[in-house]
């Protein structure tokens, strides 16, 4: 299952083999010695070779998806976002960061929209709409 994650994710970058190693070895700085090549990458990806612990590591954080997920462990990257605001994380919106009683009253706010569905009626327009965050 990792092969076949670790290609779709590159795919879904649009980025070759040459490039991932380059990004990889900026974002984790380490002696010539110990530097991500496209080669290596290719194998991980036809299955011929495994990674190490620390070069899964590396991918999941440059891909932003868990070590569960890149591994093929879960299926689905599906994030339960109460636990982020009850976690020790850092959180941040917007790269400002968010204070504790700030990630309370967000949590409040969350919490009182979903359980104020609940009590309106269902209509056509039930459906995800897509944020422009202007990014």
């Amino acid at each position: 299952m990792f092969p076949e994650r670790l290609k779709a994710l590159r795919s879904g970058r649009h980025i070759t083999l040459a490039e991932l190693a380059d990004e990889l070895n900026k974002m984790f700085a380490t002696d010539e010695a110990h530097e991500n090549t496209a080669s290596q990458i290719g194998n991980w990806e036809r299955g011929i070779r495994n990674p190490s612990y620390i070069e899964v590591r590396k991918l999941a954080t440059y891909f932003n998806v868990s070590m569960d997920y890149i591994s093929g462990r879960v299926d689905s990257e599906n994030i339960d976002i109460s636990k982020l605001f009850i976690s020790g994380t850092d959180l941040y919106f917007n790269e400002q960061p968010i204070s504790g009683s700030d990630r309370y009253e967000i949590y409040q706010l969350i919490d009182g929209y979903l359980h104020g569905k609940k009590e309106r009626k269902a209509t056509d327009h039930d459906h995800q709409e897509e944020l422009d965050l202007g990014y």
